[in-house]
């Protein structure tokens, strides 16, 4: 138990310190980096206390060799080290395995996340056995060895059966218990999240790389929330299309941005794959807010109304600042949306440090 009491103090120990340094873990993407399968490994400063540590034979040592009472130990001899001395405080670090649901969990306290409201769970189901019980009958496959075995030993010991010296235990038919279970039909939240960004020549490495910490987050979040989640990538400048994650993250063109034809696509993508009353449908947009002409945006603007908003739980618009970008389709947005509708986030993401706020500000709604 007093293990057990220690391994639960250190957890809230790492989970404080994550809480600690969670704006530095989403700004700097060392966690992308150290991605694992179901678990990523955190880098945190770790406190080394003092022991004592034995050397070996071939020194000798204090209280051996020559000397006299009150003779200074080890004068004139060299002492090791390298470098020179410094006012700094040295730096230990352990890395601790955490899993991507509480990392989420921890994102979500932190931030004060609400749980997501499913909305195609209704309709589709899934069917999950749960074992509840006993029986005396079954298949061999549902046997329960170790109810079968006390059985077994019940028996064996109360007709005299049993020898401690020689201890085999032998079940018969009657002492052979199985499991039972029911069928449950469980609702599924499927979700998808649609991304899209505008790949054109003035979005940078810079603003890439905020679109791929913001969607990390975004994931890990909405991964928490939903068992089923997929995920699509759109890119865009005058045309647009569907790309693995890789590709995504690393395409840079040049030319000029139509950001219609991402909406197109993300329109046409939900009507063959995803029909909206059976999935959770997510749509994040990044750009720097260029857009070709104001007749596009027009163009964007109904294909939002008429078309992605009645499907989607949330569209959220992340503008990234680009000295080479005009920023106005934000200013577009604003104008047309305002406070008219929650399904519409809008936030102007700065750089790497403005990443948390964009967080809050698109899965704050929990939606």
């Amino acid at each position: 138990m007093k293990m057990e009491g220690d391994v639960s103090r250190f957890r809230r120990i790492v989970r404080g310190k994550i809480k600690d340094n969670l704006k530095r873990f989403i700004s700097s993407g060392e966690l992308l980096g150290r991605q694992g399968r179901k678990k990523v490994s955190i880098p945190l400063p770790r406190i080394d206390l003092p022991h004592f540590q034995f050397g070996g034979n071939e020194q000798k040592g204090v209280g051996q060799g020559e000397g006299e009472p009150g003779d200074p130990l080890n004068q004139g001899q060299p002492q090791p080290g390298q470098g020179e001395a410094g006012e700094g405080e040295g730096q230990h670090q352990m890395e601790v395995d955490v899993s991507f649901d509480e990392l989420a969990d921890i994102l979500g306290e932190e931030l004060g996340l609400p749980r997501l409201e499913d909305k195609g769970k209704k309709n589709i189901t899934s069917k999950k056995y749960r074992y509840h019980g006993i029986l005396r009958t079954g298949p061999e496959s549902l046997r329960n060895f170790k109810r079968t075995f006390k059985e077994a030993l019940k028996r064996q010991i109360s007709i005299g059966d049993y020898d401690f010296n020689n201890p085999v235990i032998m079940p018969v038919k009657e002492d052979k218990r199985y499991r039972s279970f029911r069928i449950e039909e469980k609702p599924i939240a499927n979700a998808v999240i649609i991304y899209m960004m505008d790949v054109s020549g003035s979005m940078g490495d810079e603003q890439k790389e905020i679109v791929r910490l913001t969607s990390f987050w975004l994931d890990t979040w909405l991964r928490r929330n939903y068992d089923n989640l997929e995920a699509r990538y759109i890119i865009h400048d005058a045309i647009a299309r569907e790309v693995d994650i890789d590709t995504f993250y690393h395409t840079r063109e040049s030319g000029g941005t139509l950001i219609s034809s991402a909406f197109k696509l993300a329109e046409k993508m939900i009507a063959e794959n995803f029909h909206p009353e059976e999935w959770n449908i997510y749509l994040f947009h990044f750009s720097d807010g260029d857009n070709w002409s104001g007749n596009d945006t027009t163009d964007c603007m109904n294909i939002l109304d008429t078309s992605l908003l009645p499907a989607a739980n949330l569209f959220c618009y992340g503008q990234v600042e680009s000295r080479y970008g005009s920023g106005q389709f934000l200013k577009d947005l604003e104008q047309h949306y305002g406070d008219k509708t929650e399904k519409v986030v809008m936030h102007q993401i700065r750089d790497k440090d403005g990443i948390m706020d964009a967080l809050k500000a698109f899965l704050g709604k929990g939606r």
